[in-house]
């Protein structure tokens, strides 16, 4: 399907370096095909020559003849129309047919078509082709492609300059996966998708029925959706069999196999390099000697695969403060008492959580995050908050809005005016900046850096909470596996909200999901949130579920499931409580037996010392009660649960 040739490739004309060397690869019909290779090593120069944009120096990109390719465009679709019209404008030819059949037929109440016009065989053909390429169903497609996408039928609707930029690269992807291209170019699809718009995209692909081609930092993603793997290193294009996984391990065995190979002949050189500088002024051994000297120039290298040095984040450390940091009762929030976003708030948040917000775009996470960080008011309810928390804040807008003729150094020095430049200059070294890039303008930068100076901005004051929202758009996976390491060493709280399942799973200690105006403990796990979107998504019945009457034993199981899932949540909330209480009862009695244990306690007042000892009976009571509802509500779960 798709053959790389001899391919060469050069940045900055013929002197300059080299992108491509003399690659080759040959993809087949159909493949499902993940592209990696490290930031700057041309993945998306590769996409530009495979569609022409660009022009090889040497060899050759050869595609079918005929082949239609769709690319997804890096720039936000724009003009007068709503999202569901330019989706549908994405299918030219479904275009073009549709305003034939009206030239033809002209509108209602018009003349009859002159007599030169298509003849009633022409119009059949019309009529035949708009029914093989599915023009009928074409609206119902596309309004089930943005809806995946997370559009709701409002937004479908709505004119694309009333959409935001994330909104509308939405709309952008939309359109070509509409189109159906023979080959399918994608480049860092998912940077403005929420968590269930990704997986709705890799479901998507899964089934697609044509080619793609995907570059992308998303490692679920390249696993869940790519069959093969094509690998760009050092100017050369290597296929690998399977997903991103599998192609690390292929890769880890054959380093491993090259290094035991580069020993070997290093061993090998070694024995050579001795025999020739010991017999090389013997007579009877000069002929053997200047022969070993002809093949020791013969021996090629094995050539190692290069190891760049992993990516290093060092987050300021936060001082240490007693839990809770934000406590939530009853509490609604919102931009009008009328209307507020979410209602019945009742969550506690302490310094060592690790929590992940889960939920649709527009459910509320975003006004949630804002409430966390002090950036909105509760309108009603009860809001406790530590005095001496601090909030660091990443959200995508703020990487928009830095100032691209100044460098990094200056964005960071303006946050921290009393520290000398060497302290500055340290801090940005943590983020990743050497001395090379912490000069740049911040309009120089590309995306990845410019992410990481954000991180290195919002905690410049080292907060004891941190919500980073989509904190890996244009990270590639080796800064995301060092951003993973960075927060398993911070020891403030961290919410989260990102579309990266791998980084969810691995810094997420706590679910909460966001959903149906509220904020709630989500009590499965990770998979267990994704079967359960998967699930909403199911096709209808088929024919063996209606002979059955729809009873199918797995939709029965994860009815039950859920059903079971619903009446554990009071007890599981009942049990959180209790528990709480407890810890909250036994601190404030220790507290107390502290100050009852001080020489000279209460100076002799006896009176005091009374009211101390009937406080401290009272508080071993109400502990006693918490312990038991705690055990009471455990008890109930495991019996729910059965054994």
């Amino acid at each position: 399907m798709l053959t790389i040739s001899g391919l060469t490739y050069r940045v900055g004309g013929r002197h300059g370096r080299a992108l491509f060397n003399e690659a080759n690869a040959q993809i087949p019909e159909g493949s499902k095909l993940g592209l990696v290779g490290r930031n700057g090593a041309g993945k998306s120069t590769l996409l530009d020559l495979i569609r022409g944009r660009l022009a090889p120096d040497q060899g050759d990109v050869i595609l079918p003849r005929g082949h239609r390719i769709g690319f997804l465009a890096q720039e936000a679709p724009g003009g007068a129309g709503n999202a569901l019209d330019t989706v549908l404008a994405a299918d030219r030819e479904r275009g073009r047919l549709l305003a034939a059949l009206d030239a033809a037929l002209g509108a209602p109440g018009d003349s009859p078509p002159e007599s030169n016009g298509p003849s009633p065989l022409q119009i059949a053909e019309i009529e035949a082709r708009l029914d093989a390429i599915g023009a009928r169903a074409a609206p119902g497609r596309a309004a089930r492609i943005l809806a995946g996408l997370g559009f709701d039928a409002a937004m479908q609707e709505q004119p694309l300059a009333e959409l935001s930029g994330g909104w509308r690269m939405r709309v952008a992807l939309a359109a070509v996966l509409f189109a159906e291209p023979d080959l399918l170019l994608l480049d860092e699809p998912t940077n403005h998708l929420d968590l269930e718009a990704a997986l709705w995209l890799e479901r998507y692909l899964r089934r697609y029925r044509h080619s793609f081609v995907l570059v992308s930092h998303d490692r679920q993603l390249l696993n869940a959706a790519t069959t093969t793997t094509l690998h760009l290193e050092g100017g050369k294009l290597t296929l690998y069999s399977g997903g991103f996984d599998q192609f690390l391990r292929a890769r880890r065995e054959a380093s491993a196999r090259q290094s035991v190979m580069a020993q070997r002949q290093q061993r090998q050189r070694q024995h050579m390099q001795e025999f020739i500088e010991r017999f090389r002024a013997t007579a009877s051994k000069a002929r053997q000697a200047q022969s070993r000297v002809k093949a020791l120039a013969r021996l090629e290298p094995v050539a190692l695969f290069e190891e760049a040095p992993p990516p290093v984040l060092r987050l300021p450390q936060p001082p240490e403060l007693s839990p809770p940091l934000i406590s939530l009762d009853r509490v609604s929030t919102g931009y009008s008492s009328e209307h507020p976003v979410l209602s019945r708030l009742d969550l506690r948040l302490d310094p060592d959580d690790r929590i992940a917000l889960l939920g649709a775009n527009g459910n509320g996470k975003t006004t949630f995050a804002r409430l966390l960080a002090g950036r909105l008011a509760p309108l009603s309810g009860r809001m406790t908050r530590s005095s001496k928390v601090t909030c660091g804040f990443f959200a995508q807008h703020q990487i928009e809005e830095m100032r691209p003729a100044e460098s990094a150094f200056d964005h960071l020095a303006a946050l921290l005016p009393d520290s000398p430049p060497e302290a500055v200059r340290t801090r940005l070294g943590g983020f990743g900046f050497g001395q090379d890039k912490a000069f740049v303008p911040v309009g120089e930068l590309s995306g990845g850096e410019r992410a990481r100076l954000n991180l290195a901005l919002v905690t410049h004051d080292a907060p004891s909470l941190l919500i980073l929202d989509e904190p890996t758009n244009h990270l590639d996976m080796e800064t995301r596996e060092a951003l993973v390491a960075a927060l398993a060493e911070y020891s403030g709280a961290v919410v989260l909200v990102s579309h990266d399942w791998h980084l969810v799973e691995l810094v997420a200690d706590r679910l909460w999901l966001v959903e149906d105006g509220t904020v709630r403990p989500f009590e499965d796990d990770l998979e267990a949130y994704r079967r359960r979107l998967l699930d909403r998504e199911e096709p209808p019945a088929g024919p063996d579920e209606a002979a059955s009457g729809g009873r199918d034993p797995r939709r029965s199981a994860r009815r039950d499931a859920a059903e079971r899932r619903a009446a554990l949540e009071p007890l599981r909330r009942k049990a959180r409580q209790a528990e709480a209480a407890a810890a909250r009862l036994a601190a404030e009695q220790h507290a107390l037996d502290r100050k009852l244990a001080a020489p000279g306690a209460f100076g002799g007042r006896g009176a005091a010392l009374a009211d101390a000892l009937k406080q401290r009976a009272e508080l071993a009571r109400r502990i006693t009660q918490a312990e038991a509802e705690w055990v009471a509500a455990e008890t109930e779960i495991e019996r729910i649960n059965g054994p």
